[in-house]
């Protein structure tokens, strides 16, 4: 396959006329500038980042959780008691056809790789399925249907909080004690073996109210190898339960007893203080953010700003998705930092616009994060790419970093025109080649699920 670009983002930087060719196993063979016309054309080629967090059911509540309940003070907590109530009703069939909608969506989007946090496991009672890796599976399925890469985290969930209580009804589903985590985990990989070479493997303890302490301690010693994704700091009454239960805030109880590195991706981690940033940063785990849905439910805004000026590592994931759109989580990142320290062009370097900076560090973060060698356009890279419409008038007389402004800021991901993963070319002319199809399956599944909440 060759993908000729009259422009693209290059390790180098910008370069013109660049011709791309991806060998048989969806990797990168070589690159070429000033290249001749020919093979796939487009105007803009960029690497495609990972999407690092998403709950994949969750799409099919969005739109569901606006009104007010009878609590007069709606909160994230409001939000998941609903959560907890829809999730009762999905079965395996209705996961997999939302989680192929959401890969889908998320391709379009221009992200070429899906870190699903995967914490839908068993049935609404709380048993296993006779196969412990039959929803695993399903997201698997979906993968295969979509084509977009997959990095599985498989989630352990014990408790229904840091004080080690039992789960609620609408957590049994979750639910796993270790030996049944590994067993489920082992079931997980051997799902993915169906799958191209490119699908990652991982494990994603919960979060601090939801693994035991001695547990969490141990827990890169357990699982040695592969990404580690773990929700950290996201609520204040998170940050209050962790601090009289264990005696330390969440983040700075994760530093003082978990070995974390460059294998770690922490989630949200909105409830930080300068202190914490700063020390965790240092680790070289990666910042997961999630800027829509961390908006959606009020959840706090990150220290990007710090967070960049120590070096830390950070990537963007769409979590609840509801919305699957990679240039608004950019811009909502961005906007958050101005809102918060009365600024403009809060991620912008002297050597960097905004939204070049901003792809930059979501490339590199988010290839670390699904320990996936991916976010450059490089041989021996798979071939992760999305392509912009240069003819749209929205990027008209733009070049450099400019055209990357120009998408984030005044654009959207409906400029985004072509998507690879690993070399599969899944979006074409904005839109999914199985679109139609996975469509069908989405609105039967919607309409099955009428009156769930």
């Amino acid at each position: 396959m060759r993908i000729w670009a009259e422009a693209a983002l290059l390790p180098s930087g910008w370069a013109s006329e660049v011709a791309v060719a991806v060998d048989g196993s969806g990797r990168i063979a070589h690159v070429e500038t000033g290249a001749s016309k020919a093979g796939h054309c487009v105007g803009l080629l960029l690497p495609s980042p990972v999407n690092v967090h998403s709950h994949a059911f969750q799409r099919a509540m969005a739109g569901l959780t606006e009104r007010r309940g009878p609590n007069p003070t709606d909160s994230f907590w409001t939000w998941r008691d609903l959560m907890f109530r829809f999730l009762g009703h999905l079965t395996p069939d209705h996961v997999e056809a939302i989680a192929a909608f959401v890969q889908m969506e998320m391709l379009e989007a221009g992200y070429s790789t899906n870190a699903e946090f995967h914490y839908l496991h068993h049935t609404p009672a709380g048993t296993p399925y006779d196969n412990v890796g039959e929803m695993s599976e399903r997201i698997a399925a979906a993968a295969n249907r979509t084509g977009i890469g997959l990095c599985l985290l498989p989630v352990h969930y014990e408790f229904g909080g840091c004080d080690g209580r039992g789960l609620g009804p609408g957590q049994v589903r979750f639910g796993n004690g270790l030996d049944r985590f590994r067993r489920l985990r082992d079931a997980a990989q051997s799902a993915l073996k169906a799958l191209p070479d490119d699908t990652q493997i991982g494990v994603a303890p919960h979060s601090l109210r939801a693994v035991a302490p001695e547990t969490l301690k141990a827990y890169a010693d357990e699982f040695p190898a592969g990404p580690v994704h773990m929700h950290l700091a996201e609520q204040v009454p998170e940050v209050e339960e962790v601090q009289a239960q264990w005696g330390a805030r969440p983040v700075e109880w994760a530093l003082d007893h978990m070995a974390l590195d460059e294998r770690w991706c922490l989630i949200h981690c909105t409830q930080m203080t300068p202190a914490e940033t700063t020390r965790l940063a240092a680790t070289g785990a990666v910042a997961g953010l999630c800027p829509i849905t961390e908006s959606s439910l009020g959840d706090g805004i990150f220290d990007g700003v710090r967070w960049a000026g120590q070096r830390g590592r950070l990537a963007v994931g769409s979590d609840s998705n509801i919305r699957i759109a990679l240039s608004e989580e950019l811009r909502t990142l961005d906007y958050t930092q101005r809102l918060r320290d009365h600024t403009r062009a809060a991620f912008a370097t002297r050597r960097m616009s905004t939204g070049r900076s901003l792809i930059e560090h979501v490339l590199q973060g988010g290839a670390q994060a699904a320990g996936r060698k991916t976010g450059r356009l490089e041989a021996g890279h798979w071939a992760d790419m999305l392509a912009l419409d240069t003819a749209s008038e929205i990027l008209h007389g733009f070049g450099g970093d400019a055209v990357l402004d120009a998408w984030i800021f005044a654009g959207d991901d409906r400029l985004v025109s072509d998507v690879w993963s690993a070399g599969r070319h899944k979006v074409l002319q904005g839109r999914h080649v199985a679109r139609t199809e996975i469509v069908a399956d989405y609105v039967r599944t919607i309409d099955a699920l009428k009156g769930a909440l």
